[in-house]
């Protein structure tokens, strides 16, 4: 005897945006977390994982989200998709650190400053302090335009989606 083959339709693959980042933060919005709460755990988080010091995200996001009860588990995956962005940052912080201490452009690069640190530690700190103090000035001066500019538009997005899960 012949039986039919059974064919089921297979649901389209989710993309990695989909499974990674949105189905998480639905999730998250489900289990009672608020839109504002998620908004500011992602604004928190962007502005912290920005810092220009290589090394001590992790540990200032971890910090600052036991302080504001953030949720820890966005803050360290969100630190680790904006490592690259950070990376990218950190001669831009200098260089506007520079024209706010009205300073003069110091010649590095990414490659040379990790070659420096790994060669001498010590007179890694005494070589390029003032370049960091620069680099820190222009970034704690950027924190709040980031929060800003992350938290509302978030915080409206974050609001919507939880609008539309109710009425459906």
């Amino acid at each position: 005897m012949d039986q039919p083959i059974k064919t089921e339709a297979k649901p389209a693959e989710e993309s990695w945006w989909r499974r990674r980042v949105v189905g998480p933060v639905l999730a998250l919005l489900t289990q009672g977390i608020t839109p504002d709460r998620i908004a500011l755990t992602l604004a928190v988080g962007t502005a912290c994982s920005l810092l220009p010091f290589l090394g001590f995200t992790s540990l200032l996001n971890l910090g600052v989200g036991f302080w504001l009860r953030l949720n820890q588990p966005i803050l360290q995956t969100l630190n680790q998709i904006l490592g690259p962005v950070q990376i990218a940052l950190i001669l831009v912080y200098v260089r506007i650190g520079e024209k706010i201490w009205s300073t003069p452009a110091m010649p590095l690069s990414i490659g040379q400053l990790v070659q420096s640190f790994k060669a001498d530690p010590g007179g890694f700190f005494v070589r390029f302090g003032w370049t960091g103090v620069h680099a820190a000035t222009a970034w704690a001066i950027s924190v709040p335009l980031i929060l800003a500019m992350v938290y509302f538009p978030l915080r409206g997005a974050m609001r919507r989606v939880v609008t539309r899960r109710k009425v459906k």
